[in-house]
């Protein structure tokens, strides 16, 4: 059975006091839009339709950046959920199959959840999702009767006894196309906030004699994000679950609460990550790894039995081959380092390539750019860089060379070749008492005025 996917992004979000949309408001780092449409991707659907409205320009560009084949409708006026996709009908012109309706702020619902809704339509023509609430509040009320569903009836509308009711209603919804688009069009706005709702749909397919059923899901996957205060719960819970996964998976996380997870960190199992480790988008680290604490990754790749860390920083581009050792302070960019090499201290590698067995001693900068462009350094293997050596690129340090310690490279250095690149130290008997005394003395006169 063909599948589509239409994902309604167009609130404005006013609680979040924001010029972004609500729904580009990050989670772990990546927009809350782009976990729906991960979740959403689970069932391969052949067509995504999201629908905008506030900023729909910056929502067109995050959606392209996610899924290039997803398409972006407008909603120019909010006129409720199921004015909303209704918006959807033309981007889905000719589909045939059915129709999952996701919420961008609405995060957290699983890909196990939304084959759980595709699968009950086996059994009914229409599946909403709801969720046991421990506090029902103002949520609408899913009105069972066995596995049919008779009614959602919103809070305001409902009695004493439909309010006792703790099964409630997440908005999520799935049924045919079509059927869906026909409902839609005898949906009317005669509500107090003259909108059409989504969820008259259910009322409709009974009146039709159709089969209306819910599924059940943890409350935790209907969690909606209206305000800031409801964006960092719903971080903890993302962090909660994503380090209770790496646990689970094998991964060491000595102080777990401590550690900060992207979206698409991934970690193999007997790697161990030491307190206070941030980890920014687009991070794969191997089995086996050593991440010290206070270390922060972003857009590299860590092999297997490298150690990272304490205080280090790896930027997008950096590319750790096996049993590398990256120490204190150091900041690796743009760079390969091979099999077995060490940049063990308070120094900075950037555009460039390290082979193998390679040491770079404390202080070393690859002086990667001119003030217009980058340049890269290339470092052969078992080369020893000494300490605090410049690198100004491009240039070239071939294999097991060495660069003497405070020396600034600014040509290629040959296999095996010793560079020294300094001046020459020039001691001057007694200058220093000289040098001190005339300082004082100028201070002493600034001093007075």
């Amino acid at each position: 059975m063909s599948t589509a996917l239409i994902i309604l992004a167009a609130g404005k979000g006013t609680r979040m006091n924001s010029d972004l949309p609500k729904v580009l408001h990050p989670i772990a780092q990546a927009p809350m839009l782009e976990h729906a449409m991960a979740a959403g991707r689970a069932l391969d659907p052949d067509r995504t339709v999201v629908v905008a409205g506030h900023e729909a320009d910056l929502v067109r560009a995050a959606v392209a950046e996610i899924d290039e084949e997803a398409v972006v409708v407008l909603q120019e006026e909010q006129l409720g959920t199921g004015h909303a996709v209704l918006q959807a009908r033309d981007a889905l012109e000719g589909f045939r199959g059915d129709l999952v309706v996701l919420y961008g702020d609405t995060p957290f619902v699983t890909s196990e959840t939304l084959e759980r809704m595709v699968a009950a339509r086996g059994r009914a023509d229409l599946v909403i999702l709801g969720f046991e609430a421990a506090d029902p509040a103002r949520y609408g009320r899913l009105v069972m009767q066995g596995d049919s569903l008779e009614k959602i009836i919103e809070y305001k509308d409902a009695t004493e006894e439909e309010r006792a009711i703790t099964f409630c209603n997440s908005g999520l919804m799935a049924g045919d196309a079509e059927m869906m688009f026909r409902l839609l069009d005898q949906v009317k706005a005669d509500n107090a906030a003259g909108e059409y709702y989504l969820t008259d749909l259910a009322e409709l397919a009974r009146a039709e004699g159709l089969a209306v059923t819910a599924v059940a899901c943890p409350e935790e996957e209907t969690l909606g994000i209206n305000s800031r205060a409801d964006l960092a719960a719903a971080d903890a819970v993302f962090q909660a679950r994503a380090r209770a996964d790496l646990l689970e998976l094998g991964v060491t996380l000595m102080a777990p609460e401590t550690v900060y997870l992207a979206f698409d960190t991934f970690i193999g199992r007997d790697t161990v990550i030491e307190p206070n480790v941030v980890f920014g988008p687009g991070v794969t680290v191997e089995s086996g790894v050593l991440i010290k604490s206070f270390s922060h990754l972003e857009g590299c790749h860590v092999s297997r039995g490298s150690k990272v860390g304490p205080y280090a920083r790896l930027r997008p581009g950096a590319e750790l081959a096996e049993d590398t050792h990256i120490g204190n302070f150091v900041e690796i960019k743009n760079a390969e380092i091979g099999i077995g090499a060490k940049v063990n201290h308070l120094s900075y590698i950037g555009d460039a390539t390290v082979g193998e067995a390679t040491n770079i001693g404390a202080g070393t900068i690859t002086c990667n750019y001119d003030g217009v462009m980058k340049h890269r350094t290339e470092i052969g293997s078992r080369a020893f860089i000494g300490s605090n050596t410049m690198l100004v690129a491009p240039v070239r340090v071939g294999n097991e060379a060495v660069t003497a310690t405070g020396a600034v490279i600014t040509k290629d250095v040959g296999d095996g070749d010793l560079a020294i690149a300094r001046v020459e130290q020039t001691n001057k008997p007694g200058r220093a008492y000289k040098l001190m005394d005339m300082l004082r003395a100028k201070k002493a006169r600034l001093s007075k005025g």
